[in-house]
């Protein structure tokens, strides 16, 4: 864990809070994008869970979506109870999770966020999440995802 960024490390330190072991893998052409992280895995792009943050009635609220899926923005208000949501800007994004926009990670950040898991995510054995950078990315299956997260599963897909 010494070769890891701190973010990453945070990452790492999460995991095993929630008592996960995880092995961070670290590609030096990015996986800034759903495309980009696939290609780089080796997995398909809908078994990765990208880390979508808005910004509802009562603050953050963080959507874990398949990377084939684009967020529904009135599925994911209804399913927060909010009135209605609108996407994260950079600066928001990291002050609620503490990481950039890229490596957002799910679990590690400052304070509790309302959390959502794309039901779809759950039909992949293993999925792939961003570990606190914009080249790092860690395996986890979808049950460890919701488990570590304490997400609600909704169908938030548009």
């Amino acid at each position: 864990m010494d070769d890891l960024k701190p973010a990453s490390a945070r990452v790492v330190a999460a995991a095993a809070e929630r008592g996960l072991d995880i092995a961070i893998s670290r590609f030096p052409e990015g996986t800034r994008t759903a495309a980009d992280a696939a290609a780089a895995i080796g997995c398909e792009v809908g078994a990765l869970a990208k880390s979508i943050v808005l910004m509802g009635d009562d603050g953050p609220l963080l959507v874990l979506t398949s990377g084939v899926n684009r967020v529904d923005y009135d599925k994911a208000a209804a399913a927060a109870g909010a009135s209605g949501v609108r996407r994260a800007d950079a600066d928001e994004v990291r002050a609620a999770t503490g990481y950039a926009i890229g490596g957002t990670a799910p679990f590690g950040h400052p304070s509790e966020l309302t959390i959502l898991a794309d039901r779809d995510l759950l039909a992949f054995d293993t999925v792939w999440a961003a570990a606190g950078t914009p080249d790092s990315v860690f395996p986890l299956t979808p049950d460890e995802l919701v488990r570590a997260t304490g997400a609600t599963v909704a169908d938030v897909a548009a």
